[in-house]
């Protein structure tokens, strides 16, 4: 859809982007309670669960990389005139981070979130599979081919960050699944899965 969004605090059209997402925000987005964090800690623990799941998928559809916290379009729903204040956007974020989907950038001010749009381990995992079922065991391909590569279009590491993906092959490194080569550049380094 939109290719290599870093964040949408440098768009001018970031609000756009939630109109185009529009007919795939789930219908809880349309609750008004949603953007009440809840008293009750089972009731609460599920709200977060499920802004956990829009954050992701938001993120991931749109290739954005980096979660501004106070220029995110998600926390204000116009349609039904609600929002979050920023306490609550805090606590929601602090949730995403400590769930492990995402990482301050900036741990002082915590203004800056990168999406884990994966896990590293899911990641790993994602992309052995993808190895074996493509015959890649065996063989070397590069980070670029593993990032960018037409065999890699509709796979969950896809346009993935590189740090993530990187962080992935040490996964699978430490699990004795492939070893990675230095390359002339960090794109070209190779990686032989075993």
């Amino acid at each position: 859809m939109i290719d290599n969004i870093l964040a949408y605090e440098h768009l001018s059209f970031w609000p756009a982007l939630l109109t185009l997402f529009d007919p795939k925000l789930p219908d809880f987005y349309h609750f008004p309670p949603f953007f009440t964090i809840q008293p009750v800690l089972s009731t609460r623990e599920k709200q977060l669960g499920q802004w956990r799941q829009l954050i992701l998928k938001y993120h991931t559809d749109l290739k954005i990389k980096t979660l501004v916290l106070h220029e995110c379009p998600l926390w204000k729903n116009k349609s039904i005139d609600r929002q979050l204040d920023k306490d609550e956007i805090q606590l929601v974020v602090e949730d995403l981070v400590k769930s492990g989907y995402g990482e301050w950038e900036d741990e002082h001010t915590k203004t800056r979130v990168r999406i884990l749009w994966r896990k590293p381990e899911q990641l790993a995992s994602d992309i052995y599979d993808w190895a074996v079922a493509n015959g890649y065991v065996n063989s070397i391909c590069t980070v670029y081919e593993l990032h960018s590569g037409e065999d890699v279009n509709g796979m969950s590491f896809q346009g993935v960050d590189e740090e993530l993906l990187r962080r992935a092959l040490e996964v699978l490194e430490r699990q004795g699944k492939c070893t990675v080569f230095q390359g002339e550049t960090s794109e070209e380094d190779g990686i032989k899965f075993l």
